[in-house]
This record gives C-alpha cells, structure tokens and sequence, in this order.
C-alpha cells in the first residue's frame, strides 16, 4: 500500500492535484513523476489500497496504455477542495482524466451481453417449454387414451382366453362323449341288423322268375322244391309275395319272398338248389324248368337279406372282382369271403371291414 499521511510529509511533496496541502488525509504518489495526489482528489476513499508502483493521470496519458493492474482506475470526475489551499511552489492543477482499459470495457460488455444472454435463454426456455407443452397436450392425451384402450383390449383378451379354454375343455369332453355315442349307436345299429336279419331267418329269396298275371306264388313255389327236389312239403310254405324294387330303372323282375316253417326248411331248400345246379352245369335251374315259353332266364335261390346286408353283399361282389377274391357268399344271413379254394374264409361284418381288404 502506497498512501501516507499528508501531515508527516507535506512540506517535502510536489503535489499534482492541488495547492492545498495542509491536511491529514491519504495520498498517493506516483512512481514516475514522484508527483503526489490526494485520494479525495482522486475520488478514490480514504480506505482504498493504492498499487505499490501506480502511475499518475498525466503519466499515463502521455505514456503507452497500461493493464487494469498497473494503475486503478479513475472515475470522470475532478474534485476541488475548498478547504485547502495550494501547496507553496506546486503548479497549476490539471483536470484529472479518467481513462478506462480494454478488459474493463470487455468485462463491461461481456456482463451485459451474459445478461441479456441470460435473459433471451431463459425466455426462450419458458417459451419452448409451454409451446412444447401446447403441442404435446394432444399427444399425451392420446397415449393415455391408447393405454386406455390396450388395457380394454388385454382384458378382453384374458377373457377370450378363459371361455377358449374352458370351450376347449367342453369340446374335449363332447368329443369324448361323442366318441363314446359313436360306438354306442355302432353297436346298437349292429344289434339293429341283426335283429332285422333274425326275422327273416325263415325267408328266401327267388329272383329273375318272370312276373305273369294271375300267377300263383305258392304253386311257383311249390314246383321249384319239386324240380331241385328239396322234399318241402306245401304246409311248410307259409307265404309268398313279390317285394318292391329297390331301384325302380332296374328291368329286372321283382323277387319273390317266401316265408317258410323254419330255418332248416330255408336251409334245405337252398341246399337242394345248389346241388341241382351242380348236377346240372349246362341246365340250371331256369324258367324252362317251370313251363316258361319264350327265352330261358336263369333263376335264383338265395336267403332273404335286409336291406344293409343287401349292400353289403353287392359291395362285397364288387370288391372281390377288384381285389382277386374267388368266393363271395352268404349262410345264416351272414356274408363270407374267400381268396382262394385253400384260403381262410372272412366275414364281413360292416364296409370298415371289407375296406381293409387287399
């Protein structure tokens, strides 16, 4: 600190500011011109610490510019002090000169440009953030109109999911009663067939025989047992009567059903009739046998079948045309295969079966 009492050394300083030297304040002394200057005469206060090699306003004038360290700066103003007067030889008072420094104009406008930077960002902030906050409104309501909506979904979803699951349960449980009514009714339209085929257990069956009005099925009958020599009595025929057609295009006469006393007389009768054939190859049973005129046709002695077994036959004569098999017959209402003279026989018990064939 280079400021002295006033007091102490007034009488030996060449003061620079002023005449008056009389006075106990703070003074400071240039280091140059060794020119001393009071504080009040520098607008500077009394407290103010002056650098150890500071520099008058004249010097620095008429000397290159110095940094804000080398000297403090003045303010632009000159102070008169009445009370005192002009030191005794000292020269005339110049008009103290304040000059400011590049850094402190710099610093001056950097603190105002920050400022107004400061100022222009936290505008420009507010401002983005409510127009930010304008324009994403829209979007935020319709996300949580989305959300809204995807939990709406889900739970519809989960609830899907349990009536699927609890239908997939119902429909294992249909499909297993379903299977099980399956072969219920297989084994109850079996039984069916069966009982159906044990009515006519007593029946057969005579086809092609020319139809003739005012004919009398009983005496056709009678003679047929006569000529294969089945030894049937007439009260061992209890009816006869010709049945409808199954397929009405078909040209073929319609057959004759006769109603016999028992199984054994349907039995003796068929057998009677393969053994004539079988004695007469070239000369089977036919309508010639009977006092037909006209052409000869061939008749037939089978047993009475239901209609399912009917099919069933037809479609076991088809089958064994196609798969080779020699033997196709039927006993006790049942239908019999056979490949070969030297083959096992097969029943044919419903289509599943005669579908396995090969």
């Amino acid at each position: 600190m280079s400021y002295q009492s006033v007091k102490s050394a007034s009488s030996k300083l060449l003061w620079g500011c002023c005449n008056q030297s009389e006075d106990n304040g703070k003074y400071a002394k240039c280091i140059k011109c060794l020119k001393a200057y009071h504080n009040t005469c520098l607008s500077l206060p009394d407290d103010h610490d002056i650098p150890a090699k500071w520099h008058c306003p004249e010097c620095l004038n008429s000397g290159p510019k110095r940094t804000k360290s080398d000297n403090t700066p003045l303010r632009n103003t000159s102070t008169t002090r009445s009370n005192k007067r002009p030191a005794v030889g000292s020269p005339p008072l110049a008009p103290a000169e304040v000059t400011l420094a590049h850094d402190d104009i710099r610093q001056v406008i950097e603190e105002v440009v920050g400022k107004a930077q400061t100022e222009m960002l936290s505008r420009l902030t507010e401002s983005m953030k409510s127009t930010l906050s304008h324009l994403l409104k829209p979007i935020k309501d319709q996300m949580e109109n989305m959300e809204k909506s995807m939990a709406f979904m889900n739970q519809q979803y989960e609830d899907l999911l349990k009536k699927y699951t609890a239908s997939e349960k119902n429909l294992k449980e249909l499909r297993k009663e379903n299977s099980e009514v399956k072969g219920f009714v297989s084994d109850f339209s079996s039984r069916l067939i069966q009982l159906e085929q044990h009515t006519r257990a007593n029946n057969v069956e005579i086809q092609c025989l020319p139809e003739k009005r005012q004919e009398n099925l009983m005496e056709i009958v009678s003679q047929i047992s006569k000529v294969v020599k089945s030894g049937i009595r007439d009260d061992d025929i209890k009816y006869c009567t010709r049945v409808a057609k199954q397929n009405s295009n078909n040209t073929r006469p319609r057959a004759i059903v006769v109603q016999l006393a028992s199984p054994r007389c349907r039995d003796q009768l068929i057998a009677a009739t393969v053994k004539f054939n079988k004695l007469n190859p070239d000369n089977k049973l036919n309508t010639t046998h009977l006092g037909y005129t006209g052409t000869k046709t061939p008749i037939y002695v089978a047993e009475h079948l239901s209609t399912t077994n009917k099919a069933l036959h037809a479609a076991a004569r088809i089958k064994a045309k196609e798969t080779g098999y020699q033997f196709v017959w039927v006993r006790g209402g049942r239908i019999f295969m056979r490949k070969a003279q030297e083959s096992e026989h097969i029943l044919i018990r419903d289509m599943d079966t005669l579908n396995k064939l090969s």
